[in-house]
């Protein structure tokens, strides 16, 4: 039977204490920080203030829009210190699964492309490579210093959200993720379907930012096209990586592919792949829905197609994991129960 799954020996699988270490409370308290500097910027938008807006932005000729879209985005992110909480107090043990597990995947998918392109983006800049205002001739959407804050802030509860998530999870779930990718309970068949229909719709998305990135127009709106930097070619390649790490995830749970390897490096790569892909996506289709200044500004059928198909990998990678788990956890419990070969399904019926 598999070692991969099997349940902690307590059944609550956390610890009694109700006060947090001293380590989570740093980064409880560095996540509840990292939100104050974007939720003082967006309040303050809200309330009139233009501050960090330059003449000219667009963001200024659509005052009801931004009012509800920043109205929003502050609830998003106050989001991230309601985490911060649950993940760290007495009552955040209690939460059912789904309730912290659902919001903790939006999270890192909305995060990590960030995480990962503001830095990468930096590099590419020092290294020669142009940024977002570079040569477009057209006025600056908000004064550069807002992307170090609001971006920095992201990171940092990024991180501080992640180390505490791993730690809860530790806590209550550390049965999963160990052991070897050959451990891993065999998936059923649904599942390796789901897998592989995945991958196959990974090609569409992949290939279009591929080609993006290496300079190519086909599928990409006018001014977006007329005003490509390094900036738009850095976040095309990592946008390429999360497709590829969320194809791989599926695939090797599904599959059991790369059987030497730990566990829990095909868990995170569908954890961290399919919410970049899916989450990702679906925030930029509902902001392609907003007002734009002209028709050139508007997504493609193309880009819009392709927000749609990554939605649905990260819908079927998802798919994909919580079979694993769930085939996993089935087969550790009558591990731990000390049942003997044949002795669950004659006492169950075949159960589990």
């Amino acid at each position: 039977m598999t070692q991969a799954l099997v349940p902690a020996p307590a059944p609550a699988g956390l610890p009694a204490r109700s006060v947090p270490s001293g380590p989570r409370r740093v980064l409880r308290a560095v996540a509840v920080a990292s939100c104050l500097p974007y939720l003082s910027l967006k309040l303050a938008w809200i309330a009139g203030s233009r501050v960090g807006i330059p003449d000219g932005s667009s963001l200024l000729d659509h005052r009801g829009v931004m009012v509800v879209a920043n109205t929003v985005t502050v609830l998003m992110d106050a989001a991230v210190i309601v985490l911060a909480l649950l993940l760290t107090q007495a009552w955040g043990r209690r939460t059912p699964a789904w309730l912290l597990v659902l919001p903790m995947w939006a999270a890192t998918g909305l995060l990590t492309p960030i995480m990962a392109g503001f830095p990468a983006q930096l590099a590419v800049r020092a290294l020669g490579g142009s940024g977002s205002g570079a040569d477009t001739g057209r006025e600056p959407f908000l004064d550069e210093w807002v992307f170090g804050v609001v971006y920095g802030g992201f990171i940092l509860q990024g991180l501080s959200l992640g180390l505490l998530f791993a730690l809860y999870a530790r806590d209550r779930w550390g049965h999963v993720g160990r052991g070897r990718v050959r451990e891993l309970a065999p998936a059923g068949r649904a599942a390796r379907w789901c897998a592989v229909a995945a991958a196959a719709l990974a090609l569409y998305p992949a290939v279009l930012r591929l080609l993006w990135a290496c300079g190519s127009t086909a599928g990409l709106d006018a001014a977006r096209a007329a005003e490509r930097t390094s900036d738009f070619s850095v976040l095309q390649v990592l946008e390429a990586g999360y497709l590829a790490a969320a194809a791989a995830g599926g695939l090797m749970l599904a599959f059991r592919w790369g059987r030497a390897l730990p566990a829990r490096v095909p868990l995170a790569l569908a954890w961290l792949g399919s919410g970049a892909v899916a989450c990702w996506a679906a925030w930029l289709s509902v902001t392609s829905l907003g007002p734009v200044d002209e028709v050139t500004e508007r997504p493609t059928a193309a880009t819009l197609l392709s927000y749609a198909v990554q939605m649905i990998i990260g819908v079927l990678v998802v798919a994909v994991g919580v079979r694993s788990l769930r085939a996993g956890a089935g087969a550790g419990e009558r591990v731990a129960g000390g049942a003997r070969p044949g002795e669950g399904r004659a006492a169950g019926g075949g159960g589990a």
